[in-house]
């Protein structure tokens, strides 16, 4: 269970964030059309998971916009955006933003959250995902892992990139 803060206020979520070196479990994650996306559509490639809360939030549409901009210089790299928010919402946004180098799934109605430690268990968040990145190589490793401290803050972007270099 990770420890974390919501302007200040005691968070808690379900687990813990999948060790580095460690291989990240299946995810089955929904897309804008309604279909089901799991690792084997992301084979041999590299993933940054871009998890948060709701893309609604200045924070969360923060770090889309900047994990967009840093995607278009990354080989072999897919940037997925991942939140409760349903899949037509997080379209919504970044067709609206012009993002269109990363990737959006939603989690409604998935164990995603569950399965990799983010779910927010306490709070007025309760059931949200918290705010954290992980990234892994081609393979699923887990190369890079943050729980960010304070949902209200972004994560530390070159910290992640630079775990794939």
């Amino acid at each position: 269970m990770a420890d974390i803060t919501l302007h200040g206020g005691a968070v808690h979520t379900i687990g813990s964030l999948p060790a580095v070196g460690s291989t990240v479990k299946k995810f089955n994650l929904i897309s804008k059309d309604l279909k089901e996306m799991t690792n084997d559509d992301y084979s041999s490639k590299r993933i940054i998971f871009n998890i948060f809360p709701s893309i609604d939030t200045g924070v969360c549409a923060a770090s889309a916009r900047k994990f967009n901009e840093e995607a278009s210089g990354l080989n072999n790299t897919v940037v997925i955006n991942v939140s409760k928010d349903l899949p037509f919402a997080l379209n919504r946004f970044c067709a609206a933003e012009g993002l269109d180098n990363v990737v959006n799934l939603s989690d409604f109605r998935g164990t995603f959250g569950d399965d990799y430690g983010v779910t927010m268990i306490d709070s007025p968040m309760q059931g949200l995902l918290s705010r954290a990145v992980i990234v892994t190589d081609e393979n699923g490793k887990v190369l890079y892992t943050e729980q960010v401290p304070e949902i209200a803050q972004e994560p530390n972007y070159e910290n992640a990139l630079n775990a794939l270099k």
